[in-house]
């Protein structure tokens, strides 16, 4: 069997300075504030501010990444948001996250609440801008 995949969005996270709690007992936390940023493709929009990354470094190049955040649609609909995955440094892999997304059954968006996305995780061009890329796997 081979999956295919489908772009479904490409996010532009825009995040403030970390907030470092440390070492909390399982690792170096940081919270990293969302504050705003763009989505395009099948949804297009802004991502309200407000949201953060809970990103604990596990060890030297493990870490556990946990973003949750609104996205607003460009007709004002709202999509939460969480994003989770581990990630390995010294491995060159695209994909690094599983989004999982949560709409109005009866409104525009509800074919998003079913199915299972990847996304990968890039630097953007400006500080602190985290590019996120959905794909919907089928």
């Amino acid at each position: 069997m081979n999956l295919e995949s489908e772009h479904i969005m490409t996010i532009h996270v825009q995040c403030s300075m970390n907030l470092d709690i440390k070492d909390e007992g399982r690792g170096y936390l940081r919270v990293i504030p969302i504050i705003g940023g763009t989505v395009t493709g099948k949804i297009s929009g802004e991502v309200v501010p407000g949201g953060a990354d809970w990103n604990t470094t596990l060890d030297s190049n493990l870490a556990h990444v946990f973003a949750k955040y609104l996205l607003r649609t460009s007709d004002g609909e709202y999509i939460d948001v969480q994003n989770e995955g581990i990630i390995k440094v010294d491995i060159d892999s695209r994909i690094k996250t599983r989004p999982i997304f949560k709409a109005d059954m009866k409104g525009k968006y509800a074919w998003i609440n079913y199915g299972v996305y990847v996304a990968s995780l890039d630097a953007g061009n400006e500080e602190g801008q985290v590019i996120i890329t959905v794909y919907k796997l089928s």
